[in-house]
């Protein structure tokens, strides 16, 4: 689960090679893994063209290309640069390979069965231009399979991003550990299927390096996911309270409400204001209802200490009222979201203030709440990458960040972050957001941590939605949690 930075996977290979493992090996090795999964998605004596550029993984494609052809498939093999410019174990694999290398420039792509992009990894530190970018392009262009090494050539392996053009693969194979570009978007988009495989890099590499970029998986979260106990009660699972606004707005606090409880909250309460009460009773069956007016009637409801955490946000309605009663939680668990963080704008100082006296606390802002939230903060808007934006953005607010999206992103202030890739694109839908809040106050409510339980939720989110299919709306997320949960206890061996 864990993701690593080409930096990171270079002191893993340094590491393991210092270790006594030969570089040359790790790169036959990696040769290897490409020819299997090449093997695997062409027919037995295929047409193969291997693009090799001038580093490591021009080294792994000319290893791959050397197996596949020892097999029997016509295999042409084409390098960007000259021959005699490579070096180090790049040099001594071309060296083993005996058919023809033709020019990178203006190589023929017509009559090919597969396409293995080996022109440039993980590694990539500059945009493509010239006769790179327009091979790339052309491969693109030609609708030819393709089987990307590492990562498809153009994409940043820190980031995700294009790097000025970038091949579009339908599979890939890394090695060790994917990197944060397979999981960001677009990068993920453009690795395809991914492969990870075993090319004998040393596992201790791991605890030198000591990543803190996780794929948000349930390995990362499940020692802290809260397991109902034979002899546990409704009371020791946490009482959350949903603060709603007036009555026009009222759906999504519901939202929320019903998903906290869904998630294992033992009891959830709705605290609205009283011309909203009879709404939400008449919608609500197993959610208490409390009418709450303004801060203070907050703050009296919550001297009650077993009311231990609160969803702020959903329904809320935006402005000074929505800060105060963020100062009526004080020392409560939070889930700040939607019109709350709103009315932050442009005070994300003022934000961090109010959540120091929180023992926990998850902000879950969209992209444009997030650019509102820090518009007065260039250091966290101008991070290089959806990850190390969220991770700024963590460490000014003090507290739990998640960046939604189509590759939401959970940070701590203490550096850690992981990365969901497992959200449908039928989950872009009106209500999934205070859903996903709700759930994540659930969570917060049973005692979970606040980063385990907002990547948890994320990851509870995306599988809901994959149950529910498409055409959902929000309301079947929270129904589809039931099968969800039941196959993620079954995981933990609670079932």
């Amino acid at each position: 689960m864990e993701l690593l930075t080409p930096t990171e996977m270079a002191r893993a290979d340094a590491f393991t090679i210092a270790g006594g493992v030969p570089g040359a090996l790790l790169m036959e090795r990696a040769g290897e893994a490409v020819a299997r999964r090449a093997a695997r998605v062409t027919l037995a004596g295929g047409r193969v063209l291997v693009l090799c550029g001038p580093g490591n993984n021009g080294g792994d494609g000319f290893v791959a290309a050397r197996l596949l052809a020892a097999v029997g498939y016509r295999v042409r093999l084409a390098l960007l640069g000259e021959r005699a410019a490579l070096r180090g174990d790049a040099a001594l694999m071309a060296a083993q390979w005996t058919g023809p290398v033709e020019p990178g420039e203006g190589v023929a792509l017509e009559g090919v069965d597969l396409v293995i992009d080996a022109l440039f990894g993980a590694g990539l530190a500059r945009d493509l231009d010239g006769v790179a970018r327009e091979l790339v392009e052309r491969v693109n262009a030609a609708g030819v399979p393709v089987l990307a090494v590492d990562l498809p050539s153009g994409i940043d392996g820190a980031t995700g991003a294009v790097r000025g053009a970038a091949i579009q693969a339908r599979w890939s194979v890394t090695f060790f550990r994917p990197k944060p570009g397979h999981v960001l978007l677009p990068g993920r988009l453009h690795a395809g299927e991914l492969t990870v495989a075993d090319i004998g890099i040393l596992q201790e590499a791991l605890d030198v390096i000591a990543p803190r970029a996780f794929e948000n998986v349930p390995y990362l979260w499940a020692g802290h996911f809260p397991v109902p106990a034979p002899q546990g009660h409704k009371y020791a699972r946490g009482h959350l309270v949903a603060v709603s606004g007036p009555a026009q707005a009222t759906g999504a606090t519901r939202l929320a409400a019903r998903a906290a409880l869904r998630a294992g909250a033992g009891l959830v309460t709705v605290a609205c204001p009283a011309e909203a009460l009879a709404i939400h009773a008449a919608n609500l069956s197993a959610v208490m209802v409390r009418p709450v007016e303004d801060a203070a009637g907050l703050a009296h409801l919550l001297a009650d200490p077993r009311l231990t955490t609160v969803v702020l946000g959903p329904g809320l309605g935006v402005g000074p009222g929505a800060r105060e009663r963020l100062a009526a939680c004080r020392d409560r668990r939070l889930v700040i979201d939607a019109d709350l963080i709103t009315s932050f704008t442009g005070a994300a100082d003022a934000l961090a203030q109010a959540l120091e006296a929180a023992p926990a606390a998850v902000a879950t802002p969209h992209e444009g709440e997030f650019a509102r939230l820090f518009e007065c903060c260039p250091d966290v808007l101008e991070a290089p990458s959806r990850l190390e934006r969220a991770r700024a953005g963590a460490v000014r607010l003090g507290a739990t960040l998640l960046l939604k999206g189509p590759d939401t992103v959970v940070a701590s202030p203490d550096g850690r972050a992981s990365i969901a890739a497992n959200a449908p694109p039928f989950l872009a839908t009106a209500g999934a957001g205070d859903v996903l809040a709700g759930i994540v106050g659930g969570l917060l409510a049973q005692g979970m941590p606040p980063f385990e339980a907002a990547s948890a939720a994320v990851w509870l989110h995306g599988e809901a939605a994959r149950e529910a299919g498409p055409g959902l709306v929000a309301d079947d997320l929270i129904e589809a949690l039931r099968p969800v949960y039941r196959r993620l206890f079954g995981f933990l061996g609670a079932v």
